[in-house]
């Protein structure tokens, strides 16, 4: 936390709205509001249900809400550990240069170390040099050598289609 006013804390349900209306700002803010299909009743399913997929971190400084952390396990078969990854980090223009971006990673990081995680990792867009060079003063490394493999859409339909 970066100053007496600014704390972390875990999502809570009431803290629905806020996420999903911080997601869509973060779509805009990547010209990827087109793919922000996400409403308090799905995201509740995958942050609270019986088997949440998903766990959020709200960033607020003096009670308001201007940031958050969207995470989940992964597995390493080469360490043979679980992981930490980032889905989202966001932090409103507002309240950017205050130290909450900082504060938000720190926190996911201590939460890697005390679950045992043997890697914190995420990915950014090619074209945010910005958050590129917050990330790695943070001590990241860019994997140059890696590439984002996705199926989605009909393509994802099409390829877990039961065999003919």
């Amino acid at each position: 936390m970066s100053t007496p006013t600014a704390t972390i804390r875990f999502a809570t349900r009431e803290d629905l709205p806020v996420i999903v209306e911080l997601i869509r700002e973060l779509a805009v803010y990547e010209h990827l509001e087109h793919l922000a299909t996400a409403t308090p009743e799905r995201l509740e399913a995958e942050l609270f249900g019986e088997r949440p997929a998903c766990e959020c971190l709200i960033g607020e400084h003096a009670g308001e809400a201007v940031g958050f952390a969207l995470f989940f396990h992964n597995f390493s078969t080469f360490l043979c550990r679980k992981g930490l990854y980032l889905e989202d980090l966001f932090v409103r223009p507002s309240a950017r240069g205050t130290g909450m971006g900082k504060a938000l990673l720190q926190r996911l990081a201590r939460i890697a170390v005390e679950r045992g995680c043997g890697r914190f990792e995420w990915s950014v867009l090619d074209w945010n040099v910005d958050a590129q060079a917050f990330y790695q003063r943070m001590g990241a490394t860019m994997l140059p050598d890696w590439r984002i493999c996705r199926v989605t859409g009909e393509a994802l339909q099409a390829l877990g289609a039961p065999p003919a």
